[in-house]
This record gives structure tokens, C-alpha cells and sequence, in this order.
């Protein structure tokens, strides 16, 4: 509250006052904005107009003490509706006509600009407001006049700061010198006058808002200055006040460094290596912590950009299109902003357009159902993808009782393989590698495999290579050099003499190794056979073509027999990294910088004494390896094919380590702007050795592991690109293993042809119809599977014949985006369950008629992309008119969606497999039109809308019954940017209610019984089988499918909400300890601390002034010695403006409108 000429101050005494001395004001009418009559104006508006009208300097004062008691008194909301009621433009006016006086009056200035920074702190548009009005300069001229007079110059300067809102307004001031004005007021280390200096620089680090100050502040020197300052002030602080001056001094470094100049200039300058020791300081000093984390921040975002140590940002694989054999993608095309996240994560990276504006409002896109792509005249072809519509069961008999037969196995098993694909789809052969002898594609399109089980020269050639990689580098552990010995060994008893070629031999005693090593040390895993696998993987078909399988994919995973936890966060490990990463770039001590693995050069010798590293793999992903320090190494992933971006995912074998010993790997070209790596994420493990001893499993590994945002750039630098550091250390277990470190578990291609092989083995050919197909070759020439899965009939009568052609259809599909593996383990959970003998499979057999696509993106998972297919597309947004010879996988899906509706069998439920790299839990999007209008704000009238709440179905039962589900995750949102995405298209085009993305984390989950644990392939596994059980809700007559005790078991009561996650209201992730996006500035001043400032100014006010006072009498006593005195004192309040003193006073005589005036 302000004290300003009045000892005792009552309400109705002031008011009464007021209406005495200026009556008019409360029945006239004065000015039309401001004034009006009592009958209708407000009593904040009546003070307002008087304001603005007093004459006199007590009603003034009176008003001013009025309105900072009715401000102070409540919440932000009074000086919000102050200002609604043209608070701030009566204040400017009120300043306006005090300060253009001659000699303003300061007993009335200063609580005017105290109040007048209070509310126009959160007055946004006061700046504009106080440029229109005069007021801008006005305030810096009245600064001019006061710069040896503390309190008023402080509160100049606040009022200053709160204008500089505006960038205009900031410009002005600028233009008009107000930069060195205030510069010059901030002075080294002093005890005194705190309150005005800190009022300068925050006033100064306000200006700096615009382009055109910061370079003006930049070509004048004054960062320099500003690192001077920092340093003085850092070494002598000792006290709270001075503490805030250091932190004003960050914040001012943070808007200078905005600019590319001014990080230059910073760095030039010595900033870096000033901060680092200045923070090493604070970390012993628990009164200066507070001061490390926005010094952190300012050195991590003034370190040099440095460009990847690549000769290309392309991608190390490239592909020519069909049509243009030498065409390659725009290379230097900006990012698409849409794809940077799963379906439907929201694009964190770019957020100037509202969340609420992507929601699709138009009424007509939502319900309006658009028009085929295609003719109808193409759909027939089709027909053949439906064999359960042909297939006649002649293997069973007329009666009720099936007959013993094998023949439904060899036509629910065969004709995957006989099949050939859809017309439309051209198959262009890649396979480079002089491991593979398979010819090219036909150019016709049509697509044809040979039985894997056969003689296939190309596999005996990847069973030797394969094998002869992994022996020559695991042959220097003892323990399995043995093994591999005795292999060889016995491999070669009972050969003969005869010359045979050496390719041919060490084929064959590979072979026989590798069935001798399975035969001692092969583990029994579910649905996986070794064998099964190399046969699958020989006939894949890649860029660069892989001649080599990585040891985990050819020997299989079981999952750890406990759960994993989530990964601890060490405090503060992000700002050791940073530490880390500025000791790099101060000192070039014990730095190596050695790449030791290119993916591009295959001639790399690597020193003996380093980690080994190699990724040219199915699935694999690193480009480069580059030995930092002793034990730390920097991994540069690949772009994805034809691309230069969308790096995300990694999988590489890594050997040669010392155990017991901390390596660190640097990640340092990662693209997402978050990641739940963050959160507790760890990335996944595989050990040789430890397989070898009867333990194949993936393993969560790693500590310290943060995810930041870092200092490299594109090696071209024409690409404006953030790159993120994935930092983690590992301490390997034995000297000499190989292992695998991935993203997450991998799933391969070759791994899907294998189990699907394995699963139609399994069935019982005369309840299960299982049939594998060919839905169309892919650009690389890979067959892109589907399944059709649903009960044999129990006869050929025409009753049960009539009961299986009228099943609903149910389609799943999955891994468009190859870098979410999760999506097939989640597939690989529900095809398994689908086949097995479990009564509600039975059921869901009995009722359904599954499609199943399990891999969209074959070319994209088998080279190791994160995001796109071969054509650098995401193929998740070609589903509105998807290209037949560049995204033939999404067509013919598409063109199978339209036949089924075509004949009356629109799929009851779609779902499409996905994961999630930036939540935890598991969850679905859907879409509804109602939640999308409401979410929206939009103005059409949904009371009369109709809509089947039947989407919710689903999510519902899979919350009470998954515990990794979270239903408060799930949301049924249609944005314009997924239009294009397998969900909306499916729900908007073919009419399914039931369309869905089901998204996975890549993590674990925060709620239920797995509540703080990562989820492994058994919990993933475990979800694709929870989702067919939620399928049994949507059937018409749940009762006549299952038994009772079934129905008991799946409690299907949609009015009870029991699952823990209803008590979960969490939006996507909690803050991270840290902040890592180090581009973000040092927090602004808030309204309380601007409020504290101005309050400390005030309550000094009348002490002050006294002194003043007591002053002047004391100088006139002692005359002219008495000014000199005078003019000294006044000059320490800035110490280094006391040698203008003189020169300054004879100023104040000669322009007495312009100088510097004392009081």
C-alpha cells in the first residue's frame, strides 16, 4: 500500500473527500472512454475518470492510494478487470499530463509509475497502449533526468520493462538510445542501491526481446561487459539481493545468445569457459546453487554448432523409385512436422498451431462418407484374399463331427506361398550383395517364393557367412573358442578327400557347426526354430543385402523370468553431461575422436584396443562409431531410406569390452524433442555368451541415462535440424562377449515369416482354418503377408456353411512405422493366442473372421528405418489415395477394406498395431464426431446428432481386463493433421465404428499391477492376447458363443469402472526433473516478484526522503564544500558514473530540459 500524504486514511474519508473536492465527476459526465454517471458506472470506473481529471495533487495521491489498496487486496483478477475497464489507459494518461510538466512533481510520479508497473505487468498490450499514448518516451526521458537518483530511476525502469513487452514498443526505446542508458547504470559489485540495479538489468534484459536490440547490443561490445559484470558480481555475492542481480545478469546473457552473433560473440568472449567455473563454484556453495541450472542451460546452448562427422546427411542406403531409376527424394526438404510422433502423438516439436484448431470441425468431412479412390471394376481381384468364402471343406463330411483329415492343413498352409500377388503391385529387386543369389523380381509384378524348407543355394551361403562372423569375432572367448572347435571338429569327421570348392566346404562345416551348437546349446523357445529363421532370412531381400544374421535373431529370445523395473533418474545426471560435453569443448585432453565403425566403409581398421561395432543386419541401424574418450563413444544412426531424416531407432552388435569396466555411448543424432528415456526407459540387451549358457534374453540395460538436446547439426547445414543426445553407460558382465544393444526388442521380418511358418504348423488343421497369403510384393520385391484365421465348420451342411460365410470380419494390422517394434510383439501376442486351444479363442474363432496384415512396412523393417518406407514416405499418411506402385502395401489393404464392404462384410473392428515413444501404458485412439465438435468449441448443435457410443466398447473392457491398458490415456479425437492415417480413413471411408490405433509404450506403466516396471515382450505379448478377449463385448450374443463360466470370467458390465487407471488423471508424462530443452530462456520475471520490487521501492519512499531532507539543510549549512559533497554522495549510487560528477552537474545548469537533473 502506498504512504504517500496521508498519515490516517479511512475509506469513507477518502471517498468523501473526493466527492468534496471534485463533485462534477460523479454526476457529469467527463470524458466519454472513461467517465459516466453514478446510475452506471462502477465506483472503479468513477475513480478511473477522476483520476484522470484531478486537478490536484492530494485527490491524485488519494485516488492512487485507493486503487493500490483495492489491487493489492485480491487476486490477479481486480487488476484484470481494472484493466478490461481501461485501467492502464488512465494511468498513461495520468503519467502523460504529470511528466510533461517542466518540473514534474515526483511526490505524485513515483507511486503513479509503481502502479502503473504493477498493472501493466499483466496487461498484454500495454506496450502498443503506452507507444500511442507518449508514454514510452516519456519514461526514458524521465530516466535521463533521474539516472543519480536511485528510486526514481528504478521505478523508470520498471516502468521501462513492463513497455518492453511489445516488440515495437522495445524497438522505440532502442532506437532512442535506451539501451546504453541503461547499461551504463549497472555497475561492478557495490552493497548499495541493489533494488535499482537489479531494476536495470532486468529492464535491460527486457529490450533484448528484439532482433534488432540484440544486435545493437552485440556490435556495441556490451556482452563483453555483461561477462565482466557475471564474474564480478558471482565472486563478491554474499547476500540474497546480490544473488537476484547474478540471476538478472543470466537472464539478460540468455536473450543475447537468442542470436546467432550473440552466441558468437558469447563463446569469443570467454562465456563458456567463464560459466564453467563459475558453476563449479556454486556446486560447493549450497547459498549459489540456485544459479547452476540457467548457467547450465546458457553453456549448452551458446556450445558451437558442430556438423555430424558425415560426408552426407543422406541416408547410407539408397533405392531408385519405379519411373525414375536415377530420381532421389529431396534431401534438403524440411521435416514434416506431422510425422515427427506415432499416429497419434501430438508434433511436440512445432507448437504454434493450437492443439484445438487440428480437430477437424466441419461436419460434413466428419459424417459425409467421400468416394472411392478407385473403380469398382478393380475390386474383384480381391476375392482370392477371402478363401474361407471359396474354400468348400471337402475334407469334411456331411455330418455334424469332423472327419481326421490333413488336407485342410495343406490348403489353409500352402497357398501362401502359391499365391501370387495383387495386379497393380510391382516388385523391384535390391539385392546387392554377392551373398545372394537369387535373381530380381520380374518386372511383370508377380511374386512367387520356393519352399524355404528346399535346397536354397543363397541360404547354405548366409548360413556361412552368418556363422563365419560371429566364430571369427567370438573366437577370441575361450570358453567358446572350445565350442566352436569341437564343431569343427566333428563337422569334418567322415569327409573325404576329394576337392571341393572352399565355398561349398566351409558351407557345409558351418552348417553342421551350427546344427551341432543347436543341438548342445540351443534353448526351447515357443514358437521359434533357428533353422526356420535362417531359411526365412535368406530369402529376404534388403538395400544392401545382408549376408550376415544377428546372433539373437537366429537364436531366439525367452523373456527374463522377473520384471524390470524402470530405470532410477541420479540427480542432476543431465547437468553432468553438460559438464562433460563443455570439458570437451574447453580442453582437448584425452579427447581421441577415432571413428572406429562406418557403415559406408567397410575397409575401417579399428585399433585392438576398442569396442568393435557392426549394424549391416537385418534390422540394424548405425552409420558411425566414434571413440571420444578412452571408454566413451559417439553412435551416429541412419537416416531412413532415400531421406536424411527420422533417426530414432538402433540395433548394432558391439564386442571386444573388458568387463567390469563403464563404457558410455552418445546417441548424439536422435530427432525426437522428448523421450521416456527420460522417464525411467532403458534400452534392451542381448549377450552371446549368456545365451550360449542357457539365458537368451533381452535385457533392460544401462544407467545414467538421460535424453537432451545437444550442439550438433547437419554435416551440410542447409537442413534446420535439432538434434537430442540418448546418453547411457554400460558395464559389460564378461571380457570378450558380443553383444546387442537396440531401442527396443527387435522384431525382424524374417523373424514374422519364420513364426507364421511355425504357428500353421501348430494348428489342428480340423478346427483352425489358417491360411497365409500374399497380399502384394513390396518395392524391394518382399512378399507382404496376410492371414486369414477363423473355425473350420463343423460339417459341410448348409447351416453351418451359410453360419461361417456370415461371420463378421475383424482386420488387424500392424508395424507401418518399422521403428516401433513393440507393435509386433503385441501381433506376435495375438496371432499366438488366436491359434491356441483356449476356449475364448475358440469362441472369437467361432465368431470372427480374422485379417491379418502383421507387417505393413516389410522394406522399412528389414533395413533398420525408423519411420518410412523405401520411398521416404510415412506410410500412415498415404491412406487417402495411397500410390499402387510407391505405397502397394497400403493400396491393396485399402483395396481389400473396399471389397469387403463391397460384399456386405465392412469389418466390425479395425485396429492398427502401434507404439508409443513418448507415454507409458497402453492405450487406443479412436474416433467420434461428438467428442471432436466438443473438444473443438465448435459452434454446430450436437444435441440432435446421433451417434453409436459403441466405440467406447472396447476400451472399456480391455480397461478392466489388460493391466497395462489405460483407459484415461485413450481419446477419440479426429485431427485434420491424421486425416490421412489408417484410423480416420478406415472410420471415415469404409464406416467402421470400431477403428482404432492401438498405441504401446516403449516403456511401461504408471498405473495397475505393473504400476513402475518396463514392459517386456511377455507384457506385450500378453496385450495382443487381452485385445481378443475385449472382442467378445462387441458380439451380438455373447451367451451363445461361450459358456457362462467364460462370461464370468471376462466380466463384460459396462456400468462398472474398476481398473485402477480411473484414479490415474495424468496428461502424458509428469515434468522431468531437468529441463532439456536448453533453447528455452531463463525464466521470466513474474508479476509477485515484479510486485516485490516495486513494495521494497515504496516502503523505503518516506525514509528516504527524510534523509533527503536532512541532507540538503546539512549542505546548505556548509556551502559550497556541501554541494561537492553532495554531488560525490549521489555519484556512489552508481559508483562508476562518479567521475562524471562535474561534468554532469554543469549539464544539468546548460539543459535543464534534456540533462540530468539531482532533487
Amino acid at each position: 500500500m502506498f504512504g504517500y500524504g496521508r498519515s490516517n486514511f479511512t475509506w469513507n474519508g477518502t471517498l468523501r473527500e473526493l466527492e468534496g473536492s471534485c463533485p462534477t465527476c460523479f454526476t457529469e459526465r467527463g470524458r466519454p472512454s472513461m467517465t459516466a454517471s453514478t446510475s452506471s458506472s462502477s465506483g472503479l470506473e468513477v475513480l478511473l475518470s477522476t483520476l484522470q481529471n484531478a486537478g490536484d495533487v492530494e485527490s491524485t495521491l488519494n485516488i492512487l492510494n485507493v486503487l493500490d489498496e483495492l489491487l493489492s487486496a485480491g487476486t490477479d483478477r481486480r487488476i484484470h478487470y481494472m484493466i478490461s475497464k481501461g485501467g492502464s489507459e488512465a494511468l498513461l494518461t495520468a503519467l502523460v499530463n504529470t511528466g510533461r510538466s517542466f518540473s514534474p512533481n515526483y511526490t505524485l510520479l513515483l507511486p503513479l509509475l509503481h502502479l502503473l508497473a504493477k498493472v501493466g505487468h499483466r496487461d498484454r498490450r500495454i506496450g502498443v497502449k503506452a507507444e500511442d499514448a507518449g508514454a514510452a518516451l516519456l519514461t526514458l526521458n524521465l530516466l535521463r533526468h533521474n539516472v543519480k537518483h536511485a528510486r526514481r530511476a528504478a521505478a523508470c525502469l520498471w516502468v521501462i520493462q513492463v513497455f518492453s513487452s511489445s516488440v515495437s514498443t522495445a524497438n522505440l526505446i532502442g532506437e532512442n538510445h535506451g539501451l546504453d542508458v541503461i547499461y551504463r547504470l549497472i555497475p561492478q559489485y557495490t552493497t548499495k542501491h541493489l533494488h535499482a540495479i537489479k531494476a536495470a538489468i532486468d529492464a535491460f534484459a527486457a529490450l533484448l526481446c528484439t532482433k534488432a536490440n540484440v544486435c545493437s547490443v552485440v556490435s556495441k561490445g556490451y556482452v563483453s561487459g555483461l561477462l565482466r559484470l557475471y564474474g564480478d558480481w558471482h565472486a563478491k555475492a554474499t547476500q540474497h539481493a546480490a544473488m537476484a542481480i547474478c540471476h538478472s545478469l543470466l537472464r539478460c546473457l540468455h536473450k543475447v545468445t537468442h542470436s546467432t552473433a550473440g552466441r558468437q560473440a558469447f563463446v569469443s568472449q570467454g562465456g563458456i569457459r567463464l560459466l564453467y567455473g563459475t558453476t563449479q563454484t556454486c556446486l560447493l556453495s549450497k547459498g549459489l546453487e540456485s544459479l547452476v541450472e540457467p548457467s547450465v542451460q546458457l553453456m549448452r546452448k551458446c556450445l558451437p554448432k558442430t556438423p555430424l562427422p558425415l560426408t552426407s546427411d543422406r541416408s547410407a542406403y539408397t533405392f531408385p523409385m519405379p519411373g525414375r531409376p536415377h530420381a532421389v527424394p529431396d534431401m534438403d526438404a524440411e521435416p514434416d512436422e506431422n510425422s515427427e510422433e506415432s499416429d497419434d502423438e501430438e508434433a511436440e516439436d512445432n507448437k504454434e498451431a493450437d492443439f484445438d484448431d487440428d480437430l477437424e470441425t466441419d461436419l460434413s468431412k466428419l459424417r459425409l462418407r467421400p468416394d472411392p479412390d478407385r473403380p469398382k471394376e478393380l475390386l474383384p481381384q480381391y476375392n482370392r484374399l477371402c478363401p474361407e468364402l471359396s474354400h468348400d471343406f471337402q475334407e469334411l463330411g456331411l455330418s455334424s463331427e469332423p472327419e481326421e483329415s490333413s488336407t485342410a492343413s495343406s490348403s489353409s498352409s500352402s497357398s501362401d506361398e502359391e499365391a501370387a500377388p495383387l495386379n497393380g503391385s510391382q516388385c523391384h529387386g535390391s539385392r546387392r550383395g554377392a551373398a545372394r543369389s537369387e535373381s530380381s523380381a520380374s518386372s511383370s509384378g508377380s511374386h512367387s517364393e520356393t519352399d524355404p524348407e528346399g535346397p536354397a543355394p543363397a541360404a547354405a551361403q548366409l548360413e556361412a557367412r552368418d556363422f563365419h562372423s560371429h566364430s571369427s569375432i567370438l573366437s577370441t572367448s575361450p570358453s567358446f573358442r572350445t565350442k566352436v572347435r569341437e564343431a569343427r571338429d566333428e563337422a569334418s569327421l567322415g569327409q573325404g578327400g576329394e576337392d571341393q570348392g572352399d565355398e561349398e566346404e566351409d558351407a557345409d562345416n558351418h552348417r553342421t557347426m551350427i546344427d551341432r551348437l543347436l543341438e548342445r546349446r540351443g534353448a526351447c523357445i515357443p514358437h521359434h526354430e533357428p533353422k526356420l529363421y535362417r531359411a526365412a532370412a535368406a530369402k529376404t531381400k534388403s538395400i544392401p543385402g545382408f549376408s550376415i544374421l544377428a546372433f539373437p535373431d537366429f537364436w531366439g529370445h525367452l523373456p527374463p523370468p522377473g520384471h524390470e523395473s524402470m530405470a532410477p533418474r541420479k540427480p542432476n545426471i543431465q547437468r553432468q553431461k553438460v559438464f562433460e560435453d563443455a570439458q570437451r569443448f574447453l580442453s582437448t585432453d584425452g579427447i581421441i575422436n577415432q571413428v572406429v565403425f562406418d557403415l559406408e566403409d567397410s575397409s575401417l581398421q579399428c585399433p585392438s584396443d576398442t569396442l568393435k561395432f557392426f549394424s549391416k543386419f537385418e534390422c540394424g541401424n548405425l552409420r558411425k562409431a566414434v571413440q571420444v574418450r578412452r571408454n566413451e563413444y559417439d553412435l551416429i544412426l541412419n537416416a531412413d531410406a532415400n531421406s536424411c531424416q527420422h533417426t530414432q531407432w538402433f540395433y548394432f552388435e558391439v564386442s571386444n569390452m573388458v568387463a567390469a569396466v563403464p563404457y558410455r555411448f552418445n546417441v548424439i543424432n536422435c530427432e525426437k524433442s522428448n523421450s521416456q528415456f527420460n522417464y525411467g526407459m532403458q534400452p534392451v540387451l542381448y549377450s552371446v555368451r549368456e545365451a550360449l549358457e542357457g539365458k537368451p534374453h533381452w535385457v533392460r540395460t544401462g544407467t545414467e541415462i538421460c535424453y537432451f538436446r545437444n550442439h550438433f547439426c547437419p554435416a551440410r547445414g542447409r537442413r534446420r535440424t535439432t538434434f537430442y543426445t540418448l546418453t547411457f553407460t554400460i558395464t559389460f558382465k564378461h571380457n570378450e562377449d558380443v553383444c546387442y544393444l537396440a531401442y527396443h526388442y527387435p522384431y525382424t521380418y524374417s523373424a514374422l515369416k519364420a513364426h507364421l511358418k511355425v504357428l500353421q504348423k501348430s494348428v489342428d488343421p480340423a478346427k483352425v482354418f489358417f491360411q497365409q497369403q500374399v497380399l502384394c510384393g513390396t518395392l524391394a520385391g518382399n512378399a507382404c503377408p496376410v492371414i486369414t484365421i477363423t473355425a473350420c465348420p463343423a460339417s459341410r451342411s448348409w447351416i453351418d456353411m451359410h453360419q461361417l460365410r456370415n461371420r463378421p470380419c475383424i482386420m488387424l494390422t500392424g508395424r507401418v512405422h518399422p521403428g516401433e517394434s513393440n507393435a509386433s510383439w503385441v501381433m506376435k501376442g495375438t496371432l499366438e493366442f488366436l491359434c491356441s486351444s483356449d476356449p475364448v479363442a475358440q469362441s472369437l474363432r467361432e465368431a470372427f473372421v480374422f485379417k491379418i496384415i502383421p507387417m505393413l512396412n516389410p522394406d522399412g523393417v528389414i533395413n533398420g528405418t525408423n519411420r518410412c518406407d523405401l520411398n521416404s514416405e510415412d506410410l500412415n499418411r498415404q491412406w487417402c489415395k495411397p500410390n499402387p506402385v510407391l505405397s502397394p502395401t497400403i493400396y491393396h489393404t485399402k483395396g481389400l477394406l473396399y471389397y469387403l464392404s463391397s460384399i456386405g462384410r465392412t469389418p466390425l473392428v479395425f485396429c492398427d498395431y502401434h507404439g508409443h515413444s513418448r507415454k507409458k501404458n497402453v492405450f487406443l485412439y479412436g474416433c467420434s464426431v461428438k467428442e471432436t465438435l466438443w473438444q473443438s468449441g465448435s459452434a454446430v448443435n450436437t444435441v440432435g446428432l446421433k451417434e453409436d457410443p459403441g466405440y467406447r466398447t472396447i476400451p472399456k473392457t480391455l480397461d478392466r481386463l489388460a493391466p497395462a491398458f489405460s483407459f484415461n490415456s485413450c481419446n477419440y479425437l479426429v485431427e485434420k493433421s491424421r486425416s490421412a492415417t489408417a484410423r480416420v480413413v478406415v472410420w471415415r471411408e469404409m464406416g467402421v465404428l470400431r477403428s482404432y490405433t492401438m498405441e504401446s509404450t516403449h516403456n511401461g506403466c504408471d498405473q495397475g499391477i505393473y504400476k513402475g516396471l518396463q514392459t517386456g515382450t511377455r507384457e506385450l505379448q500378453e496385450m495382443g492376447m487381452m485385445f481378443c478377449h475385449s472382442l467378445l463385448s462387441v458380439t451380438k450374443d455373447v451367451k451363445a458363443l461361450c459358456s457362462q463360466s467364460l462370461i464370468s470370467q471376462i466380466d463384460l458390465d459396462h456400468n462398472v469402472l474398476d481398473h485402477k487407471s480411473h484414479n490415474c488423471f495424468e496428461d502424458d508424462e509428469p515434468p522431468c526433473v531437468e529441463e532439456i530443452e536448453y533453447s528455452a530462456d531463463c525464466p521470466a520475471l513474474k508479476g509477485a516478484d515484479l510486485d516485490s520490487d516495486v513494495n521494497g521501492n515504496t516502503a523505503s519512499a518516506d525514509e528516504e526522503e527524510e534523509g533527503d531532507e536532512e541532507r540538503r539543510e546539512a549542505e546548505q549549512r556548509r556551502g559550497g564544500v556541501g554541494q561537492s559533497q553532495q554531488s560525490s554522495a549521489k555519484g556512489r549510487l552508481f559508483p562508476h558514473l562518479a567521475r562524471q560528477a562535474s561534468a554532469e552537474t554543469l549539464g544539468e545548469n546548460r539543459n535543464a530540459c534534456n540533462g540530468q537533473i539531482t532533487s
